[in-house]
């Protein structure tokens, strides 16, 4: 069964190929001009907390849906009574065998602000330009947003029928959650929609070089948690002209030296171990044999050194904190009698927050100075884990479109609306096929953008794993 599905994928693979490798010249392909079409839709559609809709974007998603089959019974924009804005859309493609959970395709269709004055060009207006599509949006996350909505259409008018149902979940609040968040709040009040075998979400793209080759394509398991904590201390204070060794701020600050001195200790799961196992052998050199050396033995102090020269590397071995803000004194001519700080988390998956707080006082070491936990804590959960249910049609797939492209497996540094299905008991991964340079997109920065073929590309990818996952 499995030589079938690989020579039938890979049959498509090249068929995809063959029809986009052309592209530039000819043109997108008609399906792709829909999907452009649905794509434009959704970028144009402001989903800022500030001014935008969320309920208005499902809206118009939804109205495609219906167009393509999907019924009342099918599929439905859900809105928080509380929040009418951040409503969500939730669609089914019922699967043959009902005794099997659902396939959940998530992506977040709202959006970082945008301010026109200091983009190039208009945040809400798709444009296309030397190749790419800018807009706020345009990656993070309506790229996969758009994926998932139009394949779910392709699916139902080909009269796709998968034995595992595949739903789509695009939710609201994932970049404002200390204000709202969909996923969360679906969890808490209507959980049947969200429950499922696994989900496929952001957090995981390709990279490639400076030459446009493919170097690796990733998919994300487990994400770091995100958390504040607040350092204060008090002070009697006094004149500034009689001062005194126990200042507010000198304390502080030597707390915050302690921290920013400090480092966790290494701690490889499943994902970050087989991620820097993989890239050795695609880094090479120096930098290979670290991450060769540190994938067999975390212990490794002279790999765990080397490699924790590059933020991003260090940030993926250990929980990392940092202060981020500072606030003292309430007079240039006063002893402070009150300073605070900020200091910013990310803890790896697994571990407690609480356990990182008791932490930080001890590293601070200054009973005068209290660490406290900043909101209600982000949930915490272990890695999902990375088996052949998973690897198996990603791989399939990859090989297919992508001949002698790797697979690595990563665990993603920021957070994600994954944290709370993962909290509820639904391995979540990070999978969307797109490729881009490091650090490329401008996602939350300026002149936000995504390869126009590495989208198309993407969405194809998603188009053909997803109906591998649901057969089964």
């Amino acid at each position: 069964m499995r030589s079938v599905l690989i020579a039938a994928v890979a049959a498509l693979g090249a068929a995809s190929t063959a029809a986009a490798a052309p592209t530039k010249a000819s043109g997108p392909r008609p399906d792709q001009v829909a999907f452009r079409d649905l794509y434009k839709e959704l970028i144009e559609t402001n989903t800022t907390l500030s001014s935008g809709s969320c309920t208005l974007a499902s809206e118009k998603l939804a109205v495609r849906l219906k167009a393509a089959g999907y019924t009342d019974r099918e599929m439905e924009v859900v809105v928080p009574p509380e929040q009418p804005k951040q409503g969500a859309l939730v669609a089914t493609l019922a699967g043959t065998d009902p005794k099997l959970k659902p396939i959940l395709l998530l992506a977040h269709i709202d959006v970082v602000e945008a301010n026109r004055a200091d983009w190039e060009r208009d945040p809400f207006t798709l444009v296309e330009e030397n190749g790419f599509f800018y807009a706020r949006g345009a990656t993070d996350d309506k790229a996969m947003a758009a994926a998932f909505a139009d394949n779910m259409i392709r699916y139902k008018r080909e009269g796709l029928k998968p034995k595992r149902s595949l739903r789509l979940a695009l939710t609201c609040g994932e970049e404002t959650p200390d204000n709202f968040n969909g996923v969360e709040w679906l969890i808490a009040n209507r959980p049947e929609l969200l429950d499922a075998e696994f989900a496929l979400n952001e957090g995981a793209g390709g990279q490639v070089d400076a030459n446009g080759r493919k170097v690796f394509l990733g998919i994300q398991a487990g994400e770091k948690v995100y958390q504040d904590f607040t350092l204060r201390i008090t002070n009697p204070g006094g004149h500034s002209s009689r001062p005194v060794k126990d200042n507010a701020i000198v304390r502080l600050s030597q707390g915050l030296a302690r921290i920013g001195a400090h480092d966790f200790p290494i701690a490889l799961n499943e994902a970050t171990r087989n991620h820097y196992a993989r890239m050795a052998a695609i880094e090479g050199g120096e930098t290979g044999a670290a991450m060769k050396a540190l994938a067999a033995d975390p212990s490794d102090a002279a790999a765990a050194a080397f490699l924790a020269r590059s933020p991003g590397r260090n940030s993926m071995m250990r929980t990392t904190c940092v202060p981020t803000q500072v606030k003292a004194g309430h007079a240039p001519n006063a002893l402070p009698q009150r300073a605070e700080a900020n200091v910013n988390c990310r803890i790896l998956p697994g571990e407690k927050v609480e356990d990182v707080r008791k932490t930080l006082a001890s590293v601070v070491n200054d009973p005068g100075i209290a660490v406290e936990t900043v909101g209600k804590p982000s949930p915490v959960s272990p890695p999902p884990p990375l088996n052949a249910r998973i690897m198996g049609p990603a791989t399939t797939v990859a090989s297919a479109m992508w001949p002698g492209v790797p697979i690595v497996p990563a665990m993603a540094t920021g957070a994600t609306d994954g944290r709370f299905l993962l909290a509820a008991g639904v391995p979540t991964y990070g999978l969307s096929g797109m490729f881009s340079p490091p650090g490329d997109s401008g996602a939350h920065g300026l002149n936000e953008r995504i390869g126009v073929q590495a989208l198309y590309e993407g969405r194809d990818f998603l188009y053909e794993v997803v109906k591998l996952y649901a057969r089964n």
